[in-house]
């Protein structure tokens, strides 16, 4: 206890620090703790000295001959050894106890990461949930009152010079039932979507068809002076891709064309076709996009600021590039607020089955 020189040493420890004992006679417990001067280990161990602890229990490193070092925790206590006083010392190697605590702490950040994530997912859930039924409350309540209206009004008109004013209701009647009958259709797409139950039905079809069968449709829906224009030197093209697919995406890009353009302003329709991609541009020139909404515009349920006031669910958009990416195909954008946007579709030609 008075030259700190080591006396015995277990063949345990001998094998663990890589001296053997007549080396380790010549050392002292300094030479192998580089955590500690012999300052602060005569303080370390001076409790024992003076008797005010019987035993000293403490975690440090020791060096090993070989340079490694390693983490121990000693028991360290005063006996008596041929009439003299000395340290005995139980020197435990806890390499594994910090592995493993390290280990368990890394898995507990990692428990605490992933839970604040849930937690912010749950939460952002619940924001998307909040917003999805005040969405339907609105999107449902105005057709549905513009039908009530509708129906209330044509008990009104019983005579026959009346039957113009019959014919304009049930035609409101007839549009908002159509219009509450595409939202439904968006929200099972998204369900569908969801759970893997789409099937895509791959055949050769030529495009005109449904550029034909867009337009026929997106007619009805043109507002004053709006005009679409779109090549009609196509009957060429054919694809064999899913014909529902491609239809929905180029309606849809096309209705929300005239619906976001303002009166007597211009819808143009470009396609063509190299030697493995079909592409389709759609371009207005409507109230466009803000670029601080731009990167979420395809994200379920989200409307531009500039679009809030503009009857929509905010689904539309997400539904084509997820269909569209499942047959391989992509979709981007161009736009420029109060200027108006470009929509790019681009389809593979052929599906290999």
């Amino acid at each position: 206890s008075d030259t700190y020189k080591f006396i015995n040493v277990n063949l345990g420890a001998q094998k663990n620090i890589g001296y053997d004992l007549t080396e380790l006679k010549s050392l002292t417990p300094l030479d192998i703790k580089p955590d500690y001067t012999e300052a602060q280990f005569r303080k370390k161990v001076q409790p024992l000295l003076e008797k005010k602890e019987d035993k000293l229990i403490f975690e440090t490193v020791h060096l090993r001959k070989n340079g490694t070092k390693y983490p121990v925790e000693i028991h360290l206590q005063l006996s008596t050894f041929k009439g003299k006083e000395v340290f005995v010392a139980i020197i435990l190697d806890i390499t594994e106890r910090k592995n493993y605590t390290k280990k368990l702490e890394n898995t507990v950040d990692q428990r605490t990461i992933e839970l604040k994530k849930a937690l912010a997912k749950e939460k952002e859930l619940n924001e998307l949930k909040t917003k999805f039924l005040s969405l339907v409350s609105h999107e449902f309540k105005t057709p549905l009152s513009g039908i009530l209206t509708s129906t209330i009004l044509l008990g009104k008109y019983k005579l026959t010079e009346q039957q113009e004013k019959r014919e304009k209701h049930l035609e409101t009647i007839t549009n908002k039932v159509h219009y509450l009958n595409n939202i439904l259709n968006d929200f099972l797409s998204v369900e569908k979507l969801e759970t893997g139950k789409i099937k895509y039905k791959y055949d050769n079809f030529k495009l005109s068809k449904v550029v034909d069968e867009v337009i026929y449709n997106a007619n009805m829906l043109l507002k004053v002076g709006q005009k679409i224009k779109y090549p009609e030197n196509i009957d060429e093209i054919s694809l064999i891709q899913d014909e529902k697919t491609i239809e929905l995406s180029l309606s849809n890009l096309v209705n929300n064309a005239i619906k976001y353009s303002p009166e007597n302003s211009v819808i143009e329709i470009g396609i063509k076709q190299d030697a493995f991609h079909t592409t389709f541009n759609i371009k207005d020139n409507g109230m466009g996009i803000p670029e601080a909404d731009q990167k979420n515009i395809f994200n379920r349920y989200f409307r531009a600021e500039n679009a809030l006031l503009t009857q929509g669910t905010g689904i539309g958009l997400n539904i084509i590039k997820s269909h569209l990416e499942n047959i391989g195909g992509t979709i981007t954008f161009e736009s420029k607020e109060n200027i108006g946007s470009t929509f790019v579709m681009k389809i593979i030609n052929e599906v290999l089955l």
